[in-house]
């Protein structure tokens, strides 16, 4: 469907910028998936979007997940892996059901919180480690390094457990990941480490970066699974092109409501419409980490540091790293550190994008008036998506179909669902088990130096 595509660097053009030599070397998806991020500390972009004939997209209308994932798949990989390989992957990666539950009219959540550690995350980290599986070299060993805010760590720990020939050190902000969250990330074992670091999301993430960017790490083979790698982008495309297959009539678009975090999930959403999905609006709710709706509305770019801690936990970004995809698809550079060298087109953004900050209480709110009104539960992260469509449609108009992605399972979140509906949320068949796992993290400061010493005494080269 697509010849193979080079992947470049979102820092390739920023020159004399203290720290950063740019990387204008073109990779491959293999490459780029191994590497996790540039040398320049900037994220791999592929250099041409593949397109999609409509009547693809449509073709898919009853079929399975796995056949929308395919088809996303081929258009981006054709090139890289066989065709019997593509496949494989595809149907080991999704063995679960997805549910597009309708809530009134045509307004639908689709329900991403059903594969084995009841996460949105399950979707791009399954897909992920079989690709870097099929990629990696015999004899060296791939060390993943993750930063999470909730989720994103057991999604990928359990995607990556028992597969031979790769370690993964997993980091996330002590006190910030709720407890059946923690329980997820620290019982996984084997070749999975959780590290809990004394300090916010963005020092876990800013750790990752700096070892990425360490030579002491060089023959380490280090690779990322947060989203800062392109291998994390590409199967979260799916979500839309399987909803709108589903639930379009003819070639009507789509308005996509998408809780926004580290800006990942929505960035499929971004690249779903470049691709040739009918995409009405997509919609970006944040929670009280409101860098992005700000930006959109002043066109200034002011991060959030710290971020601020709320419900909706793995979203508690104040600079998200796939902001700096989102400025380059719209002519902008953004670096690391949120310093914006070059301003993106901001009046196409506004086109394009909507975004809103949802406070606390806005989410706490939504959740209990959705299940008295719809008997539809929603967690924290959902209820952000699902208030952040509904002032979207309160300031521009009904739109005909509309989805909202519900991004964790409610029983990660059973005093917030008890305090606010007096219930209690139904554990799904892959956490029955969880409050009996044992398992205990590594503690650590903030301190990038504690971190690198960590890493040194306990990665390894070669299998």
């Amino acid at each position: 469907m697509s010849k193979k595509s080079g992947y470049y660097s979102t820092n390739r053009d920023l020159d004399n910028v203290p720290g950063i030599t740019p990387f204008r070397t073109i990779v491959s998806f293999r490459e780029a998936l191994l590497m996790g991020q540039a040398p320049d500390e900037g994220l791999f972009m592929p250099e041409k979007i593949p397109h999609i004939p409509l009547k693809a997209f449509k073709a898919l209308k009853g079929a399975p997940y796995t056949e929308a994932a395919l088809l996303v798949a081929n258009a981006f990989l054709a090139g890289e892996f066989p065709a019997e390989t593509l496949r494989r992957i595809v149907d080991d990666s999704y063995t679960y059901p997805v549910p597009l539950e309708n809530v009134h009219a045509r307004k639908y959540v689709m329900r991403l919180d059903q594969g084995p550690t009841a996460s949105f995350k399950d979707f791009a980290a399954r897909m992920m480690a079989r690709l870097m599986s099929a990629s990696r070299d015999p004899g060296k060993r791939l060390n993943v390094l993750v930063a999470t805010s909730g989720d994103t760590g057991s999604a990928v720990g359990d995607a990556f457990h028992g597969v031979e020939g790769i370690g993964v050190t997993i980091l996330y902000p002590e006190g910030e990941v709720s407890g059946r969250q923690k329980k997820q990330l620290v019982t996984i074992g084997g070749n999975v480490r959780a590290v809990s670091v004394a300090g916010k999301f963005d020092d876990c993430q800013d750790l990752v970066k700096r070892a990425f960017a360490d030579p002491a790490f060089a023959e380490f083979n280090l690779t990322s699974a947060n989203s800062i790698n392109f291998g994390r982008i590409l199967p979260q495309i799916v979500y839309y092109v399987y909803a709108w297959a589903q639930l379009s009539r003819d070639k009507e678009p789509a308005v996509f409501s998408v809780p926004s975090g580290n800006f990942g999930d929505a960035l499929g959403c971004e690249y779903a419409r470049r691709m040739g999905l009918p995409v009405e609006r997509l919609v970006m709710p944040t929670n009280e980490n409101d860098e992005f709706p700000r930006f959109l509305e002043t066109g200034v770019y002011e991060k959030v540091s710290p971020s601020k801690a709320c419900l909706s936990n793995a979203m508690n970004v104040g600079h998200p790293s796939n902001l700096a995809r989102f400025f380059d698809l719209y002519g902008g550079t953004v670096d690391r550190n949120g310093i914006v060298h070059r301003m993106p087109d901001v009046a196409e953004m506004r086109k394009r994008i909507y975004s809103v900050s949802i406070s606390d209480r806005e989410t706490k709110k939504t959740i209990k008036r959705v299940y008295e009104q719809y008997k539809v539960l929603l967690e924290p992260h959902g209820a952000v998506g699902w208030r952040g469509l509904e002032v979207y449609l309160e300031l521009y108009g009904d739109a005909p179909l509309c989805v909202a992605l519900e991004t964790a399972h409610p029983s990660k979140f059973p005093a917030e669902i008890r305090e606010l509906l007096a219930i209690e949320p139904d554990l799904p068949e892959s956490m029955q088990d969880l409050d009996s796992r044992q398992g205990e993290p590594v503690s650590l400061s903030a301190d990038y130096g504690a971190f690198r010493e960590y890493l040194l005494k306990n990665l390894r080269a070669a299998d």
